[in-house]
């Protein structure tokens, strides 16, 4: 048996994953897909939440486990990734970046977005009035995250997507090839994705190699679009 900890991206939380929860814990693996503070149903005020906000709360999900496990983060829940394999590299079998995003050290999210001029998310992106979070505009969705989906996807995902805290975005990641770099990773490449494009993928891996290597024809939410498929990555794992 496997333990795998999911972690899901931007506006999004715990329930993305329900499908590839359910495939793998079919195969008798055990599985953890956590809402992080601020989304899905946590009510924590986004305005206090920072990457190591999230960092600790993943951290602490492993930590209590009796064995390594497998950490698969989608879009920005790569940041996270990289930052508890820094924290506990010892405590993590593989990384699996699922079209996320893979920073190098001292990058934020906003260096990576800045230099991804295809992507449909800064044009769908509303600024709170606290300037604390950002949410999507409900006419952007469907084009910039869910565009091979079903229309039931759709819906079910317009009902639950939150505010976005906006520091962890700005906060550069701090890695290490003494720690992080010892970690195996593995980067699912989606290429039909409009939020993170395929070619921003294929740049990030250039910095960052990885070991392996697999691609979807999907859009940017393959838990969805692709689950049978991703699933069956996961379990090669």
């Amino acid at each position: 048996m496997t333990t795998f900890v999911l972690v899901h991206g931007a506006w999004h939380g715990g329930w993305c994953w329900h499908r590839i929860v359910a495939n793998l814990q079919q195969a008798a693996h055990q599985v953890f897909a956590p809402d992080l503070k601020s989304l899905g149903v946590d009510r924590t005020p986004p305005g206090s939440v920072t990457l190591d906000t999230w960092t600790g709360q993943i951290a602490a999900l492993i930590q209590a486990q009796a064995d390594p496990v497998v950490l698969v983060g989608h879009s920005r829940g790569g940041l996270v990734l990289s930052e508890v394999a820094e924290r506990m590299p010892e405590r993590i079998r593989t990384l699996v970046y699922v079209t996320a995003f893979l920073l190098e050290n001292g990058r934020s999210l906003q260096d990576a977005a800045a230099a991804d001029p295809e992507s449909r998310v800064p044009a769908a992106m509303v600024l709170a009035k606290d300037h604390q979070s950002a949410y999507i505009r409900e006419d952007a969705v469907r084009d910039t995250f869910y565009g091979q989906c079903t229309d039931a996807d759709v819906a079910l995902a317009r009902s639950l997507l939150v505010p976005e805290p906006l520091a962890p975005l700005a906060t550069p990641i701090k890695i290490t090839a003494a720690r992080f770099g010892r970690v195996p990773r593995v980067y699912v490449e989606c290429t039909g994705d409009k939020a993170i494009t395929h070619s921003a993928q294929r740049r990030m891996q250039q910095s960052l190699p990885c070991r392996e290597r697999y691609i979807l024809d999907a859009d940017h939410s393959p838990f969805f679009s692709r689950s049978e498929e991703l699933s069956a990555v996961l379990l090669r794992m």
